[in-house]
């Protein structure tokens, strides 16, 4: 495996969340991080002594790209992929080794609130703006900022803020593509949604077995579309506003229910 190959060859990484611990990476690498020694020089040698710029510029030359090979998943159910903290510090360690780069945090000026889950758990949101210095082999630098956000119900939502804030500089300031297509090469163009009808709604509301919270919830997509003034046929045969057969029916089921 060559060296562009080695660097960018973190990949196998899933994330899921959970109400302990949200962000939470599981998994394992899919191959071994290449040997570091490799891109140190030996004794005797030195790096080429060149301009900060013109060093960071063969980082990312010999990168080239980063593929977005992790998945946030939730509930079981993938929501998108993303280049996770783990592929893009594989990707840049050994190749700024190489060329004599050092990243270095120069300046952090972190903010916290105090913030609740959906669930109405607490949580404390971290905030992180960091001004980094790119360091090249002859002690030059240049700078540039970035800043991280996270959530988190300990006390990890700092290092959390400043790994995404680490992510995003080296994504960022080193231009990196994703290797996957271009998202212009398909346009697809958007429809106005379709309203449901009124009337479709009628063998749910009739069911016995929907929930209160079903029914609850019918009423609030009949006034969302200015439905609740629809005329329907009842289940008695009569016509009523489904707005006002939906309130009746929800209101016999809990008088039923409570005998």
């Amino acid at each position: 495996m060559g060296l562009r190959e080695n660097a960018a060859a973190a990949a196998g990484r899933t994330v899921t969340t959970d109400e302990t611990d949200p962000g939470e990476y599981t998994g394992t690498m899919a191959e071994p991080l290449p040997d570091l020694s490799d891109y140190v020089p030996k004794d005797g040698e030195d790096w080429d002594m060149v301009p900060v710029h013109i060093a960071w510029l063969r980082v990312r030359r010999d990168i080239s790209w980063i593929g977005k090979g992790d998945a946030y998943v939730e509930n079981g159910k993938k929501k998108y992929d993303f280049r996770g903290y783990e592929r893009v510090v594989a990707a840049f360690g050994p190749i700024t080794l190489k060329h004599g780069v050092s990243v270095i945090p120069h300046r952090v000026v972190p903010s916290h609130r105090d913030a609740k889950s959906g669930k109405g758990t607490p949580m404390r949101e971290a905030t992180t703006l960091i001004t980094w210095r790119i360091y090249g082999p002859k002690g030059d630098f240049f700078e540039m900022e970035s800043e991280g956000e996270a959530l988190d119900y300990a006390d990890k939502g700092t290092a959390k803020a400043q790994t995404i804030a680490q992510r995003v500089a080296l994504l960022v300031g080193g231009l990196i593509p994703t290797g996957a297509p271009d998202s212009d090469e398909s346009n697809i163009e958007r429809g106005e949604t379709p309203v449901r009808p009124a009337a479709s709604y009628l063998d749910e509301i009739c069911n016995p077995h929907t929930s209160a919270g079903r029914l609850r919830q019918i009423h609030f997509e009949l006034r969302t579309t200015r439905q609740l003034g629809a005329l329907v046929t009842n289940e008695v045969g009569d016509e009523e506003p489904i707005g006002d057969m939906v309130v009746r029916i929800g209101k016999e089921r809990a008088a039923g229910g409570a005998q």
